[in-house]
């Protein structure tokens, strides 16, 4: 999307009172009536048609401003694909199994906040969701900080902060390549160019965790040995099936494109599923990588962890995905976004101001909306221009969308992930923000980047 598909002009009033509306609506409809972000969208995208009606703007171009929105989108509909298939894929060939029964080898009772911080973080990686990670694993370190007789609220800022490292660094999650493809930069160059405001955010975080926790204690894990005897039990622990992440690894290294980087991870796989899985087949593979893995292991955190995956998974996102564009596109096309950026263009090409412009826009959109997604796709589409006027590489962009975007949802109290957290871990948002290390110090380290012009990177 383009600043110059405009086909008419708005004063900066018109397009901010029409932001407002707009952004005011869809919160309300997610806040209030807890509606998905789908509708409410939708909704926008009839207000836009009318009022582009009422200032004379053929439906045709409209229409046009949709569709070229919502094609802009195509390339991470795709991508999409092909991580449901490989999340699906690597679930029965025991790959994300193996990652999870190693990471509670290292669960016990000395430095506790520190030890699931980290445990919750490769598990975030291994399956690339975030709120999956604390609403089964999160939820039995819960248990076991009761049992210890351990601050609830810490150990939720613990579990928070590892899953949305995990999330934010994973190739198979969806926000992960949301934010890579919104701006059009190769998901793996993505990954590592975050890095260098991740790892700090990580281990700063990693000390005060540390700090926090108490030198040892002593209490049942029964929990996390049940977690481990039943993914044992179910014959989904084998070094082999780290195999197919070693393939990803080395093709992702050596830059190979990400649709051949991904599919080679799932064939693969596929290939150890044979020896893994009893009875496995040629039908039973089509429906796995469809519908996605299924398990019935009579323990109901492990069937949670290991059900999911599949192209049929990745339909909601990617829906929220086009219908989110395609509003892009009218923004673009009535000239709201022309506007608006206008109105601060002055200020943008000094690159620390349009670093805390791109910040404040991704986290004020993820408090006014609620919604991560949002936060990813509106600031990209708003941005991208001024970054690449500027001459900054827009993997400068896709990083700052993750570490103010992806991160700060679980810190609204209104927000998807504020909400769900709060739910399955019994602890209220307001009382485990302060103690969401991770979450709080992403913004704070991309801001410094962008005023020191530390690792940003040029066209």
């Amino acid at each position: 999307m383009r600043q110059e598909q405009a086909i008419i002009k708005l004063t900066f009033l018109e397009a901010i009172l029409l932001t407002l509306l707009i952004l005011g609506g869809v919160s309300f409809l997610i806040i209030k009536y807890e509606a998905v972000p789908h509708i409410p969208i939708v909704l926008a995208i009839f207000l836009l048609f009318l009022y582009g009606m009422i200032k004379k703007v053929s439906i045709k171009d409209l229409e046009s401003g949709m569709i070229e929105g919502a094609k802009s989108g195509l390339g991470a509909v795709m991508i999409f694909f092909f991580i449901g298939m490989l999340i699906s894929s690597w679930m029965a060939s025991g790959t994300i199994p193996t990652f999870i029964y190693f990471a509670l080898e290292f669960v016990n009772g000395k430095f506790f906040y520190c030890v699931v911080f980290v445990v919750t973080s490769l598990i975030g990686i291994s399956i690339g969701s975030s709120l999956t990670t604390a609403a089964t694993l999160g939820v039995a370190f819960m248990s076991v900080s009761s049992a210890l007789d351990f601050s609830l609220p810490i150990t939720a800022g613990a579990i928070i902060s590892g899953a949305f490292f995990g999330d934010k660094m994973s190739p198979i999650s969806d926000t992960t390549n949301l934010a890579s493809m919104t701006v059009k930069v190769d998901l793996f160059e993505h990954i590592k160019n975050m890095m260098w405001t991740t790892v700090p955010a990580f281990l700063l975080s990693f000390v005060l965790f540390a700090a926090l926790s108490p030198a040892e204690a002593s209490a049942s894990f029964e929990k996390i040995s049940l977690l481990k005897e039943t993914l044992r039990s179910l014959n989904l622990v084998h070094l082999y099936s780290i195999l197919p992440f070693l393939v990803l690894t080395f093709l992702a290294i050596k830059r190979v494109s990400s649709i051949v980087t991904l599919s080679a991870g799932i064939l693969s796989s596929l290939v150890l599923t044979f020896f893994v899985q009893e009875n496995f087949n040629f039908a039973v593979m089509i429906k796995l990588l469809f519908s996605g893995f299924e398990i019935k292991s009579g323990v109901e955190e492990i069937d949670v962890l290991l059900g999911r995956g599949g192209m049929e998974s990745m339909m909601f996102s990617m829906s929220l995905v086009l219908l989110a564009l395609a509003l892009g596109g009218l923004l673009f096309k009535i000239g709201i976004m022309d506007a608006l950026l206008n109105a601060i263009s002055a200020f943008l090409y000094k690159v620390p101001l349009l670093v805390l412009s791109t910040v404040t826009t991704a986290i004020g959109i993820n408090f006014l909306v609620g919604e991560q997604y949002l936060s990813i796709l509106l600031t990209g589409n708003a941005f991208e221009q001024p970054f690449k006027k500027a001459g900054l590489h827009l993997k400068n962009l896709s990083r700052i969308l993750e570490d103010a975007g992806t991160v700060i949802n679980p810190l609204v109290p209104w927000g998807v992930c504020g909400v769900f957290l709060s739910g399955v871990l019994g602890v209220d948002t307001i009382d485990y923000v302060p103690y969401a290390f991770f979450c709080l110090l992403s913004p704070i380290i991309t801001l410094f980047f962008g005023f020191t012009g530390i690792r940003i990177s040029k066209l």
